[in-house]
């Protein structure tokens, strides 16, 4: 584990009030433009790296993204995850299930979207909506959730036991950022496609929310899929902590090309 990666882990027993949501873990590398630029440089290195993984067909990698309304799920997919080549790489945003996935197991629909060999995939809210909105909602009660997160804990350390490298993100904002956004995005009309007044709705659950989600990771931070917190006041640093997190998990992946083919040598193009 690296300093930067293991400086963002959930600690066991952690109370999420205490997290601070506006920590800025890298103000010594330079100014805002600065980080941009270097995590725009850890893009490339991902990039590199998605490369040979979907060459040598053996890895995968699964990145989940959670968070609060406007703590910057998409905003992270597009800086960090924007330089990939599309052909090894999805990015999948689950909606409210359809009544074909319900007539399913919860996590049914989420097994059809993990990583095959060679790709990337990041989740843009996951199979834990099914722990957090239902149970701030009352949608399923107390029982049910500790089978759910269960089921969690095995189908992620079957994916781990099966070849998947996860990395797991919340992305923690405070309630007065959510404010500032939720404000950005009515003031500003190019910004209106991305305002939904169910996110005002939501926002009066702040608390029971935020009970949640401490109760959620506390509940499925494994040994194999551990949670990392990241303080996403800024996005700049959420960016970078990110990129950085991801860079150094496929660092330690033994990638590598597929052995040559001296066969090619002896080839010629007409």
């Amino acid at each position: 584990m690296t300093a930067i990666a293991q400086q963002f882990l959930a600690p066991s027993n952690f109370i999420l009030q205490d997290k601070d949501a506006g920590r800025r873990s890298f103000s010594d590398l330079g100014t805002k433009e600065e980080m941009k630029l270097k995590t725009t440089g850890l893009g490339e290195q991902i990039a590199a790296y998605q490369e040979i993984l979907y060459a040598q067909h053996q890895h995968k990698l699964l990145v989940i993204l959670q968070g609060m309304d406007t703590s910057g799920k998409d905003g992270t997919v597009k800086a960090v995850f924007g330089q990939l080549n599309p052909i090894g790489v999805r990015s999948i945003s689950f909606k409210a299930p359809t009544t074909i996935e319900l007539a399913h197991d919860f996590l049914w629909r989420i097994h059809q979207q993990v990583p095959a060999t060679g790709e990337v995939v990041i989740f843009n809210r996951s199979h834990y909506e099914d722990v957090l909105i239902t149970k701030v909602h009352a949608w399923i009660d107390d029982a049910e959730c500790k089978r759910r997160y269960a089921h969690i804990n095995a189908f992620e350390r079957m994916l781990s036991e099966t070849g998947t490298a996860i990395l797991k993100f919340f992305l923690h904002i405070s309630k007065d950022e959510q404010k500032l956004r939720l404000e950005e995005r009515i003031a500003d009309p190019n910004k209106h496609w991305k305002f939904d007044p169910q996110d005002l709705s939501e926002r009066k659950f702040w608390a029971e929310y935020q009970d949640t989600y401490q109760e959620v990771i506390h509940a499925t931070n494994t040994e194999l899929a551990p949670w990392h917190i990241i303080p996403a006041n800024s996005k700049t640093q959420r960016n970078f902590a990110i990129a950085s997190i991801v860079t150094e998990k496929l660092a330690r992946m033994d990638l590598a090309y597929p052995a040559e083919n001296p066969a090619l040598y002896k080839l010629k193009v007409e």
